[in-house]
């Protein structure tokens, strides 16, 4: 079992996915930003830095990970899975999943940031982030022109990425003329564990202990 900690942002999503495609069984524990529960002394042991996600594997002598992108090579290594065995294959697939960690979350990070939190609209800010945001989307594009998925096979690479290019409207960055992405996008929402993942927390979660199962969703 594996006690996984989150809530409904992009890097949450991505671990809730990723746990769904392995048919892991895992118990949700979800946080309430507004109540400051990622801040609190029990979820700072796990997690210092005090952001969602993080799972602790109760398999593996409580051994906790935070981080998304370390949580799901993680998650890939324990179960074999959406992450190839050779030495070059393993490559190409952290390359792409450090392209998110290092660019197309931080940069559409702060577009979000710029473009709908602010109080005062910054163009200058806005218009850096979104730009660079969608530069980042071209050369996903480009990528997407040549192979099916960004690492060849489906991996954690592309579970990362399209949690957060799925939401480009909300940073207020368009793809239009990026049919490659595009294509993307529409083939991986169509699977099962990813409709199931982007669920997870529920909207009913409030901080409570709530069991799931990927035997128990792939029955519904």
């Amino acid at each position: 079992m594996i006690d996984f900690y989150t809530a409904a942002t992009p890097n949450g999503h991505k671990v809730a996915i990723a746990l769904e495609e392995l048919e892991l069984s895992y118990q949700v524990h979800a946080l309430s930003f507004d109540k400051k529960q990622q801040k609190t002394p029990e979820f700072l042991s796990i997690n210092p830095n005090g952001r969602i996600p993080a799972i602790v594997d109760r398999e593996n002598h409580d051994f906790s990970v935070f981080e998304s992108g370390a949580i799901l090579v993680y998650l890939a290594e324990k179960t074999g899975k959406l992450m190839p065995h050779d030495g070059k294959g393993r490559s190409l697939v952290m390359q792409w999943l450090m392209f998110q960690m290092s660019g197309i979350g931080p940069m559409q990070g702060q577009a979000n940031v710029f473009y709908r939190y602010l109080p005062e609209k910054i163009q200058v800010g806005i218009d850096r982030y979104q730009h660079e945001t969608r530069r980042l989307y071209e050369v996903l594009d480009a990528r997407l022109g040549q192979v099916e998925y960004l690492a060849g096979d489906y991996s954690i690479a592309d579970i990362a990425t399209f949690t957060w290019v799925r939401l480009h409207d909300w940073a207020g960055v368009s793809i239009d003329g990026l049919d490659n992405l595009q294509r993307w996008i529409d083939v991986i929402s169509l699977r099962p564990a990813v409709q199931r993942g982007l669920s997870i927390p529920h909207s009913e979660e409030d901080g409570s202990k709530v069991v799931k199962s990927a035997q128990t969703m792939l029955a519904r």
